[in-house]
């Protein structure tokens, strides 16, 4: 199943009464929170593709938990520059450079 994270009596509820399922990041460390992080990366596509909207918005919620506690722990991570917009609209600019060559 998609939702691997979500296990039975793990839902509770947060003070703005909205349901919360699995761990709270916050309790996970390092090593925990980047397997869960891996885990629900590699089944976005099927929640995506195959899940109820509910299953959906719930791997929404549980994403954004989990990416918001990497963040927070890691403000001051490493950015690869390929990765910024910049980057995106250099390399687009170098791709556009390299097929106009002429006699190709």
């Amino acid at each position: 199943m998609f939702v691997q994270w979500m296990k039975e009596g793990t839902d509770t509820t947060s003070e703005r009464g909205a349901t919360m399922t699995g761990v709270d990041p916050s309790r996970l460390d390092d090593q925990q929170l980047m397997k869960e992080l891996e885990t629900i990366h590699r089944t976005r596509h099927d929640a995506l593709l195959y899940g109820s909207t509910d299953a959906l918005r719930t791997h929404n919620v549980r994403m954004a938990e989990l990416e918001g506690e990497y963040l927070r722990r890691n403000p001051r991570r490493p950015v690869a520059a390929g990765r910024t917009r910049e980057g995106a609209r250099d390399r687009g600019c170098q791709d556009t450079a390299d097929t106009a060559t002429p006699g190709g």
